[in-house]
């Protein structure tokens, strides 16, 4: 009787594991399955591999539910991939400002007609008038503009203190500020920002730090120790394979 009863616990504990086994490997993805979605557009799917889009937004911690704000969007990549893992308890607003709205022309227009956005808003406002409720944003996203911030123009200027105070403003405590740039020379600083559109990681970090965030990680999945770092990011040998670092910050 004994030794049944042990062979019955014995096979009740391996049934529990291999079920909850079962379970994990079958909990949902949300941004593999985002990613994955055959509906997406053809140009999109081929950044994918190329932006490592998957393992990015994992490590940012896009989740399901999420308030985020893609600030200067462009065309709205990252919002249409965001807002089909966000899902509809979630929210993304899509962020351009004038500047940014005449750069990237028509690159919208695909994205935005026949319904292709889901849980996104597009927001085109300028810096200090976003309107976005204080402490409501769980991340803010900045792909390959935070260096735009130390490049000046006739149609362009953004002073880094009023963005960073209304970023901090938005995001609830703790809440998450990413930042994906294209990598400058080691010694740098911010100092080709304005003819080659690329920024020293190393400058990021502390002048981010600098404005009330904690910087709390990177990854190297869009690292290429290859790139050549005198050319500008536009330049057909690196555009698109340029060395970008991919930092993670929270709000203090």
């Amino acid at each position: 009787m004994g030794r049944n009863v042990l062979t019955l616990r014995l096979f009740a504990v391996l049934l529990l594991v291999s079920l909850w086994n079962a379970t994990k490997a079958a909990a949902p993805d949300p941004v593999a399955d985002a990613v994955n979605d055959p509906t997406r557009l053809e140009a999109d799917r081929t950044r994918d591999a190329r932006d490592h889009s998957a393992q990015v937004l994992t490590f940012f911690g896009i989740a399901p539910g999420m308030i985020v704000v893609d600030l200067f969007a462009g065309g709205g990549y990252y919002s249409e991939l965001i807002g089909r893992i966000v899902g509809s308890g979630g929210k993304v607003y899509m962020h351009n400002n004038a500047a940014y709205q005449a750069f990237i022309g028509d690159a919208l227009t695909a994205r935005i007609n026949g319904g292709r956005l889901q849980n996104v808003v597009p927001l085109n406002a300028e810096i200090g008038a976003l309107g976005i409720a204080p402490g409501s944003v769980d991340l803010v996203l900045m792909s390959m503009s935070y260096h735009d911030l130390y490049f000046k123009a006739d149609d362009w200027s953004v002073d880094p203190a009023a963005l960073f105070a209304d970023v901090r403003a938005m995001l609830k405590p703790g809440g998450v500020l990413a930042v994906i740039d294209h990598a400058a020379a080691p010694g740098s600083a911010s100092n080709v920002a304005q003819t080659l559109h690329r920024i020293e990681e190393s400058f990021a970090r502390t002048d981010i730090e600098s404005r009330g965030f904690e910087f709390t990680g990177s990854i190297d999945v869009l690292r290429n120790p290859a790139d050549d770092y005198t050319k500008t990011v536009f330049d057909p040998a690196v555009r698109g394979h340029t060395d970008r670092f991919v930092d993670r910050f929270v709000r203090k």
